[in-house]
């Protein structure tokens, strides 16, 4: 892996506040384009993502979110949809309740470091009410909300690097 691609995934973090600044529709493109080159079980990409920027909709999202206020407070929030059928139909009930999830998760890490790479802030959320997102949004029965990723310009000085574990404390040769 490129060096690049390795400080890029080290200056990933979690960011809760942000400023006033849109994101341009231009740079939300490029994260779904990352987002849509994640890998996925047999190729079969069973995502689809709302992008979100009417206030009135974030703060229905931030209600649906246990009231976690930086939702409302980010100009972009996309929530990351897994389409089980589309799994299921080659891989059957794994594909239906994992392939979709862990293929989702991938583009939603996707989305975050492209963000990361183009400078922005966001945050994985994975607290909510998967009802109340489908409410607030419309989103049919055959989507399934995994993640709700918050996106904007950082607020100076709010990016913090938490420490990880050791690789010997993760990891075992065999």
């Amino acid at each position: 892996m490129a060096a690049g691609a390795i400080e890029v995934i080290k200056r990933r973090s979690s960011v809760r506040q942000f400023s006033k600044e849109p994101v341009s529709r231009s740079v939300i493109e490029q994260l779904l384009e990352a987002a849509r080159w994640a890998p996925s079980a047999g190729n079969l990409q069973p995502w689809f993502f709302y992008v979100v920027t009417d206030p009135a909709l974030r703060r229905c999202l931030m209600l649906a979110a246990l009231k976690q206020e930086f939702i409302a407070a980010a100009p972009v929030v996309i929530v990351v949809c897994a389409e089980p059928a589309r799994s299921a139909r080659f891989y059957g009930e794994r594909g239906r309740e994992l392939y979709c999830l862990q293929d989702s998760a991938a583009a939603t890490q996707n989305i975050l470091l492209a963000a990361t790479a183009k400078g922005l802030g966001s945050c994985w959320v994975g607290a909510f009410s998967e009802h109340q997102v489908r409410q607030c949004l419309g989103i049919p029965p055959e989507l399934w909300p995994v993640a709700l990723v918050a996106l904007g310009h950082p607020a100076p000085g709010t990016e913090k690097r938490p420490g990880r574990r050791s690789l010997a404390e993760i990891s075992r040769y065999l």
